[in-house]
C-alpha cells in the first residue's frame, strides 16, 4: 500500500510538471487544497441535466457553480472572458483589432486587479472560488483545450460586473469612429460594429396577490438573449444562499431568478449612463493639452498593445491612446476630439449583483439597490410578502436638465460634469401600484403599470429616454384585462403571439391597395390573393399562418424607422414612427415591397403561399458559438415571431448563408414563472437544453417543449431534487 501511494504521488507530481495548463502555475499543495474544497461541494444533476449546487459556504457554492458551468459549456465561459480582456484578436485575427482596443480603453485591467486586492474579505473569497472552480475543472479535464486562457485569475469577474452578456456603454460612439481616430483610416475593416438596436429585448411581469388565483405574488422571467448564453442552475449554501435561475456563462451569481423570498428579472435599460464630451486640444512644445475651466492640462497618454493572430503567428500592434478627466478619447467629430465618460465596470456593481441574490425581504432588496451600481438593467421584482416593484435603471448621474445628454456636450467646463448620483427614490420606479401588475419589455417606464405608471413630466429626460414598443402595448393590453393568474395563465400571456404592429400597418396596406383597383395592372392582379389573406388575418403568428410570412417579410422592407426600438432623448419612438408612416405612406412605399416578397418566395419555394412554420425554424447542430445551418437537416417549425413587431415570446430568425429558410438565433432563452407562496412553485424552459455537448441527451431535450411553449416543473427544494437525481457527485469525480 505504501508503494502504491508513493507511485501515485510521483505520478501526480509528474502530471503537474508536464501539464501545459498548470506548468509553473499550480503546485501539489494547491491541488490538494482544491481537492479538499471540492469535497465541501455536492452537485446534483436532475433529470433535465440542471445542476443543483450545494456548498457549506457561499464560496464553496461558487466553486461548484463554476465547475458545473465548465462541464456544460467551457467554450462560452472562456469566450466571454477573452472578450472582456480585449484579447479576441489573438484567436480571431486582425478582423476584431479595434474591438479589442475599445474594450481595453473602457475596461481597465489594472483597475480590476487593484479592486481585487482591495475587495472585502467575503467578496475576495468568492472571487478566489470562481477561479478555483474553473482551474480545478481544467486540471481534472485535460482533454478540454482552452482556445487561449490556460489559467483563470480571480480578478477576471471584476472586468464584467453586472450580468448582461455584453452591456458596454459608449454613449453614441461607434467602433468605426474609434478605428478612424486611432488609425486615420475609415475603411470598414479590422472591427465589427456593435449593433445598437438588436430588435429584440426582454420581458418581465410581476403580479400582486390581488391579481392571482392563489393570493400569492407571481413573477414572469423572460430574457431575450442569444440562444444558449443563459443556462439554468441552482446554488445553495449553509450561509443562507439559495438562489435559482439563469446565470450568464462564467459569472458566479444568479442574474435573473429567485430565492425562497423574492425574485428579480432584468430587462435592458436605456437610462443614460455614459456621456460624450467634446475636448479642446492644444499642442505646446510638442505636448498635447486639453482645456478645462480655462486651464491647460496635459492629456493622459497610454500605450496599449493588442496582440493578434496573423498567418499562424502572434503579432502585436501598439496604440498611443489618450484620455482626459472625463475618460478615453474615442473619436473625432467636427474637428474635435471626443472623450467618453462611463461606468462600464465597478467592484460595487459586482457586490450588488451578489447581495441581491441573498435578499430575504423587500427592504433587503432595496438596500442592494441603494448601492446605485447597476448600469445596464431595469428590474422587475416580486416577493413572498406580496410586494411587486419596478426600478428603471439604477446608476443614474445627476446632470443639468437643460442639456440633451444624448448629444456631445462641452468638455472644457466643469458645468457639464456629473453632480453625484440620484438616490434610488429619485429615479423612475413603482412600488405596489393599485392596478396589481407591472411590466417592462425594454420599453418606457411610463407604461409600466398602465394608467398607474410614473409620469414622464416628473423626471429628467436623461433618466428614461426609452420609447414605447409593440411588445409593451401587447403586455399592457393583456395584463389590464387579466385576473386570477396562475403560473399556467401568466405563461400563456407570456406566449401571446399577437403582432401588434400590424394592427397599424396592414389596414393602411389594404386601403391603399383597394384605392388602386385596376384589373389590367399585372402588379394589382398578383396582389389580389395575398391582400385577401392579410385582410382576413387576426394578427397572431402561428406555424400554419401564410399571412404571418407575408407580413413579416413585407415589414422589414418598409421604412427602417419602423425597426428603431432603442431611442435617444428627444427622438420619436417605434410606435410614433409607425403611426406617422401609416398616415403618410404612399402606394410606392407599400405595394412594390409586398410584390417583392411574393416574387422572392416564388423564387425560393416555387410558391408564395408559405406557412410561417415552414420558413421560420429552430435548429441546433453543434456546440459552436457561431452556428451553421442546413435546410437539409432536422429543424423544427416555430410559430412565434420576432419581438420587433409585438410578439411577447421572441424568436429572431434570419436567412443564413446557403439557406432558403430562416433560422432562429436570439430571443426566448431561459424563461421562468415563479409563485411566492409558503413554498416556491415554479416552471421553466430553455432553448434546446442545458448542455453545450452535442453528445449529451440534454443538448436538445427541451427543443420540442420550446417549440410548443411547454414548461417543466422547477425542482427548488432538495427533497424534490433527490427524487429526480441523474447524477450526484463532488466536483472532479
Amino acid at each position: 500500500m505504501q508503494n502504491y501511494k508513493k507511485h501515485l504521488r510521483l505520478s501526480l507530481i509528474f502530471l503537474l510538471l508536464c501539464s501545459p495548463i498548470f506548468s509553473q502555475k499550480v503546485t501539489l499543495k494547491e491541488i490538494n487544497r482544491l481537492q479538499k474544497e471540492a469535497t465541501q461541494v455536492t452537485i446534483i444533476r436532475d433529470n433535465w441535466g440542471i445542476a443543483h449546487v450545494y456548498g457549506k459556504t457561499d464560496a464553496n457554492a461558487v466553486f461548484g457553480l463554476l465547475y458545473a458551468q465548465c462541464e456544460d459549456d467551457f467554450n462560452r465561459i472562456e469566450m466571454n472572458y477573452i472578450e472582456k480582456l480585449g484579447r479576441l484578436s489573438e484567436i480571431k485575427g486582425p478582423s476584431v483589432l479595434y474591438n479589442d482596443l475599445e474594450i481595453k480603453l473602457i475596461i481597465d485591467e489594472q483597475e480590476a486587479k487593484n479592486d481585487y486586492e482591495q475587495a472585502k474579505p467575503w467578496l475576495k473569497k468568492l472571487l478566489n472560488a470562481y477561479a478555483d472552480g474553473i482551474n480545478y475543472f481544467l486540471y481534472k479535464n485535460p482533454k478540454v483545450k482552452p482556445a487561449l486562457l490556460q489559467h483563470f485569475e480571480p480578478w477576471y469577474p471584476l472586468l464584467w460586473t453586472d450580468g448582461s452578456i455584453g452591456a458596454i456603454s459608449t454613449g453614441d460612439l461607434t467602433t468605426g469612429e474609434l478605428k478612424a481616430f486611432y488609425s486615420g483610416n475609415t475603411d470598414k475593416v479590422s472591427y465589427i460594429e456593435r449593433i445598437k438596436d438588436v430588435q429584440t429585448g426582454s420581458n418581465g411581469f410581476a403580479l400582486s396577490p390581488s391579481k392571482t388565483a392563489s393570493g400569492n405574488a407571481i413573477l414572469y422571467i423572460n430574457p431575450h438573449t442569444s440562444f444558449y448564453f443563459r443556462p439554468e442552475v441552482q446554488i445553495s449554501s449553509e450561509e443562507g444562499l439559495n438562489a435559482y435561475g439563469a446565470v450568464t456563462w462564467g459569472q458566479f451569481f444568479i442574474y435573473q431568478g429567485f430565492n425562497e423570498n423574492c425574485g428579480w428579472m432584468h430587462t435592458s435599460s436605456n437610462a443614460d449612463v455614459a456621456d460624450m464630451y467634446a475636448e479642446k486640444i492644444t499642442v505646446k512644445n510638442d505636448k498635447k493639452y486639453y482645456e478645462y475651466d480655462n486651464q491647460y492640462i496635459p492629456l493622459k497618454e497610454k500605450t496599449i498593445t493588442i496582440k493578434y493572430l496573423q498567418n499562424g503567428k502572434i503579432e502585436s500592434k501598439d496604440f498611443n491612446t489618450y484620455a482626459t478627466n472625463h475618460g478615453p478619447i474615442m473619436a473625432q467629430r467636427d474637428g474635435k476630439w471626443i472623450s467618453l465618460k462611463s461606468y462600464n465596470r465597478a467592484m460595487k456593481s459586482l457586490e450588488q449583483s451578489w447581495l441581491r441574490t441573498k435578499s430575504k425581504t423587500f427592504e433587503d432588496y432595496k438596500l442592494a439597490m441603494d448601492l446605485k451600481a447597476n448600469t445596464s438593467n431595469n428590474t422587475v421584482y416580486a416577493d413572498s410578502q406580496g410586494n411587486i416593484a419596478y426600478w428603471h435603471g439604477n446608476f443614474v448621474p445627476i446632470r443639468d436638465k437643460t442639456i440633451n445628454w444624448s448629444k456631445v456636450v462641452d468638455g472644457t467646463t466643469s458645468t457639464t460634469e456629473w453632480k453625484g448620483l440620484h438616490d434610488v427614490s429619485e429615479t423612475v420606479h413603482s412600488y405596489n401600484p393599485i392596478n396589481g401588475w407591472l411590466q417592462n419589455c425594454n420599453s418606457t417606464p411610463f407604461s409600466v403599470a398602465g394608467d398607474n405608471s410614473p409620469k414622464k413630466e416628473d423626471y429628467p429626460a436623461y433618466m428614461a429616454p426609452d420609447g414605447e414598443n409593440f411588445r409593451a402595448l401587447n403586455a399592457v393590453r393583456l395584463l389590464s384585462k387579466g385576473d386570477k393568474y396562475t403560473l399556467d395563465k401568466i405563461i400563456a400571456d407570456g406566449y401571446n403571439t399577437k403582432l401588434t404592429a400590424f394592427e397599424i400597418l396592414i389596414p393602411v396596406l389594404i386601403s391603399t391597395f383597394e384605392k388602386q383597383i385596376n384589373t389590367e395592372n399585372s402588379q394589382y392582379n398578383q396582389l389580389i390573393e395575398p391582400i385577401a389573406i392579410l385582410k382576413n388575418w387576426d394578427y397572431y403568428s402561428s406555424e400554419t399562418s401564410i399571412a404571418t410570412t407575408l407580413a413579416i417579410e413585407w415589414a422589414v422592407k418598409l421604412d427602417p424607422a419602423l425597426q428603431k426600438v432603442y431611442i435617444d432623448q428627444g427622438e420619436t419612438d417605434q410606435i410614433e414612427n409607425t403611426i406617422k408612416f401609416a398616415q403618410d405612406a404612399t402606394d410606392e412605399q407599400l405595394l412594390p415591397q409586398l410584390l417583392q416578397v411574393i416574387n422572392e418566395l416564388k423564387t425560393k419555394f416555387g410558391t408564395w403561399q408559405i406557412p410561417y412554420g415552414e420558413i421560420n425554424r429552430y435548429q441546433r447542430l453543434s456546440c459552436a458559438i457561431d452556428l451553421k445551418y442546413d435546410d437539409n437537416l432536422k429543424s423544427l417549425p416555430i410559430g412565434f415571431g420576432p419581438a420587433l413587431w409585438g410578439s411577447l415570446p421572441a424568436f429572431r430568425s434570419t436567412y443564413k448563408e446557403g439557406t432558403h429558410k430562416k433560422y432562429g438565433f436570439n430571443g426566448n432563452s431561459f424563461v421562468c414563472a415563479v409563485e411566492f407562496g409558503p413554498k416556491i412553485k415554479a416552471k421553466s424552459l430553455l432553448a434546446g437544453g442545458n448542455s453545450g455537448d452535442p453528445k449529451s441527451k440534454h443538448f436538445n431535450d427541451q427543443e420540442e417543449m420550446y417549440q410548443k411553449g411547454k414548461f417543466k416543473d422547477v425542482l427548488f427544494y432538495k427533497e424534490d431534487v433527490l427524487k429526480n437525481v441523474e447524477r450526484n457527485y463532488h466536483p472532479g469525480e
